[in-house]
């Protein structure tokens, strides 16, 4: 499945050359390639955006499920900002879709770090996760990833319930796949914020022609 994954990739590398990118009979075949990416967990931005546009072009070519899907894929590569380049490719009233409405939540409350709320909202989402895979891992990951930025430590029941409400065993897991480790009183420590934090001396020369006109003026 990775030698498929990758064939792929270089066949649609080179559909998206020059003029050839806004090729209407490129759609079909960047659908497929959408779906390869939920099935087989790979991501392609640019194939996706290029999928997106094509869209705009040709409106009555426009798929619902596959746009969705794309939103989707964005989401798990938070915290970059995938997500916001597809969205703006997306029409008014594709963005009046019930399902792209749903996507658009979802995104809200991870980029606003309102993970428990997530978390609690996520079941009734099942039929836009279940066809990504790995979806709830990446969206792991980007958590994980405000956690280590954002502590030095953290209650061990806390961090399993921003992570998903996960059992110990998942828990461990994801904490050695960080390096963080448990400290006394259930605790968990994640990282020194001190060590981030660096300071720089900010030097300013201003030439005295420059300031000369401004004396002058206020003599």
């Amino acid at each position: 499945m990775v030698e498929q994954a990758e064939a792929m990739r270089s066949t649609v590398a080179s559909m998206l050359r020059g003029i050839e990118r806004y090729n209407p009979e490129n759609i079909s075949t960047l659908e497929r390639y959408v779906e390869l990416q939920a099935r087989e967990n790979t991501y392609d931005l640019e194939a996706n955006l290029a999928l997106l546009k094509l869209y705009q072009f040709n409106p009555a070519k426009y798929q619902s499920t596959v746009a969705c899907k794309i939103l989707m894929k964005a989401l798990t590569n938070l915290p970059h900002t995938d997500f916001v380049l597809c969205k703006c490719l997306l029409g008014h009233v594709q963005m009046e879709d019930a399902y792209i409405k749903r996507i658009m939540y979802l995104h809200d409350l991870l980029e606003m770090c309102q993970f428990g709320t997530y978390w609690g909202v996520q079941k009734q989402y099942e039929e836009l996760i279940s066809g990504i895979k790995d979806f709830n891992d990446s969206i792991r990951k980007y958590i994980c990833h405000v956690i280590t930025i954002t502590y030095q430590h953290i209650e061990k029941p806390v961090l399993a319930q921003l992570l998903g409400n996960i059992d110990e065993l998942a828990l461990q897991h994801w904490m050695n796949k960080y390096g963080w480790k448990e400290t006394e009183e259930s605790y968990v420590f994640i990282a020194n914020q001190e060590e981030t934090v660096k300071t720089k001396n900010i030097t300013e020369k201003i030439e005295f022609d420059s300031v000369a006109g401004i004396m002058a003026a206020c003599r």
